[in-house]
């Protein structure tokens, strides 16, 4: 199929504004009769007349006026496109949609967005906060350009950038009996005394991996839908848990009677950017790599 070129478009929109064959021609820097072959062109290959022509006058027919109003639109995207490729000539500028796990989010953006701010001012950083599994499918269709979640996770076809390691810290409410958080071992703990996330958070997998929870008879039947409600059940003392070293401090555990010990073993989730393989901006997104840190 043969497609209008966007010179041809240009010249339709310039003969509407001007109402004229010759002034048309002179503000597209090209001679009349080469300005009329190539309205005539136009319409030969859309196969309608776009305008009547007299020799005093120029009348844009009704089909005529129609397409002038697809053809705006057309030449407003391949504006767009060009504005988009402009901005990539500069590192971080322009839109980018980054993918960011809630058990990150509220801890470390309001610690990183401001440097990033500061640094990139050019830079339109769009935020989706959802569980990984989400978002990485969301990475592989485009929807978004860069992730910040926590590692390990599989995900094929793409590229991680590991920034820093978060350590895991016990969780438990002042003056608890369910332990000693100074002198506790998870051997001794009471059955279904472990609270976590419900599956499909990461931090219940990296928690049960890193702290090294084998014992599933230690974690508890009820589970969390979210990390709010994780720290309510902890702050009525129906269990303890495993919170990441991040959260400190943060809104999260304010005006509660938790209190977070450093664990004895060398428990950490990792926290990284994944992209996909291959991608045009991995350079920028090491760039911006720089700036996340806690």
């Amino acid at each position: 199929m043969h497609l209008p070129t966007l010179k041809q478009l240009r010249y339709l929109l310039a003969l509407n504004e001007t109402g004229h064959f010759g002034k048309a021609a002179e503000i597209c820097f090209v001679s009349q009769p080469a300005f009329s072959v190539a309205i005539k062109e136009l319409e030969n290959l859309l196969n309608v007349q776009l305008v009547d022509r007299t020799n005093k006058s120029v009348t844009i027919t009704s089909i005529g006026q129609r397409i002038i109003q697809q053809a705006q639109l057309c030449i407003r995207d391949a504006e767009g496109l060009m504005e988009i490729a402009r901005d990539y000539q500069s590192p971080l500028t322009g839109m980018l949609k980054m993918g960011v796990i809630p058990t990150i989010a509220p801890f470390l953006l309001p610690k990183v967005l401001p440097a990033i701010r500061k640094n990139f001012p050019q830079l339109e950083l769009y935020f989706k906060e959802d569980q990984t599994e989400k978002i990485y499918h969301q990475l592989m269709s485009g929807q978004l350009d860069i992730l910040l979640l926590a590692l390990p996770y599989e995900m094929k076809n793409t590229e991680q950038l590991p920034l820093f390691n978060d350590k895991f810290m016990l969780a438990s409410r002042a003056g608890s009996q369910l332990l000693d958080a100074e002198n506790y071992r998870l051997n001794s703990l009471d059955s279904e005394s472990i609270l976590l996330l419900e599956e499909g958070h990461c931090l219940r997998d990296h928690a049960l991996s890193a702290c090294k929870l084998h014992k599933p008879e230690k974690i508890s039947r009820f589970s969390a839908t979210s990390l709010f409600t994780l720290v309510q059940m902890v702050e009525s003392d129906l269990g303890i848990t495993f919170l990441p070293e991040m959260a400190s401090g943060s809104a999260l555990l304010s005006g509660t009677h938790i209190e977070l010990t450093a664990l004895k073993e060398n428990s950490f989730r990792q926290i990284g950017l994944v992209w996909r393989k291959g991608s045009a901006r991995a350079e920028e997104f090491k760039q911006l790599g720089q700036f996340i840190h806690p």
